[in-house]
């Protein structure tokens, strides 16, 4: 595992620039796509390399991390609308090549079958793109999560859907209770996992997937176990690491051509 602290601007960089060297040498590249807040600077950074002519989606594939259940399909606030609007439509993905689960479907756990299917048969995840939430979820992987889960239905905590309620102009009870995720095992199925986080409010969480030992309760925790993960985060999402400083000094020490 990677930690790199620094300026967020620069954070968006890295995370941007890593995924730019794999859709130069891979144009087919499968991006895993989160929505919330902490990716948006990523998405943005995209979109102006993409307008320079410095990158292109138009062979790429993208796959959702997660979808609310029963939100209508024209709700702004649906995932699947989301990431259209950050992303999606903003660059030149080809028709269909974004895909989510569907949080519309009768029969949810056929659903969740078909889009682990899916992603298989897309060869897999290049480049996950990850934030974490206050409780140390990832996706809607809530504490308590199996670290061996699968895409399925989940029920959000009351301390995601209050986090969440500012996307639903501050009314919790319009913030969905179940939702459709990705597990925790397809994350780890991912070649390369990026997460972004920044402010205090992530410190917590961020020192216990460095730092603290692997747990269900905090299911980001299970990223220590995976190859190559790279976690981006500003000082202020620092603030509880013990090792900060080792952190620093490491990113110093790197070759500026290495990348994540």
């Amino acid at each position: 595992m990677e930690v790199v602290i620094a300026a967020p601007e620069e954070l968006v960089a890295l995370a941007a620039g890593a995924i730019e060297s794999l859709l130069a040498a891979k144009p087919a590249a499968v991006l895993g796509l989160a929505t919330g807040s902490s990716p948006l600077g990523i998405y943005d950074e995209l979109v102006r390399r993409y307008q320079e002519g410095r990158v292109s989606f138009a062979h790429a594939r993208g796959f959702l991390l997660d979808e609310y259940v029963g939100l209508p399909a024209d709700h702004p606030e649906r995932y699947r609308n989301v990431i259209e609007d950050e992303i999606a439509s903003r660059v030149d993905f080809a028709p269909d090549a974004v895909q989510g689960p569907d949080g519309l479907a009768e029969d949810v756990a056929a659903a969740c079958a078909r889009y682990e299917a899916a992603i298989a048969e897309a060869g897999g995840v290049d480049l996950q793109i990850l934030g974490i939430g206050t409780d140390g979820h990832v996706g809607f992987n809530e504490p308590g999560s199996s670290l061996a889960s699968r895409t399925r239905i989940k029920t959000l905590t009351d301390q995601t859907r209050a986090d969440n309620a500012r996307f639903f102009d501050g009314d919790v009870e319009a913030v969905p209770r179940h939702c459709l995720t990705q597990g925790l095992a397809t994350i780890m199925s991912a070649r390369h996992i990026v997460l972004i986080a920044s402010g205090r409010a992530k410190a917590e969480a961020i020192h216990h997937l460095v730092e603290g030992p692997v747990s269900a309760m905090w299911p980001a925790t299970i990223l220590q176990h995976h190859p190559h993960v790279s976690v981006l985060i500003d000082p202020a999402a620092a603030g509880r690491l013990q090792l900060a400083d080792y952190f620093r000094s490491t990113y110093a020490a790197k070759p500026a051509w290495q990348g994540l």
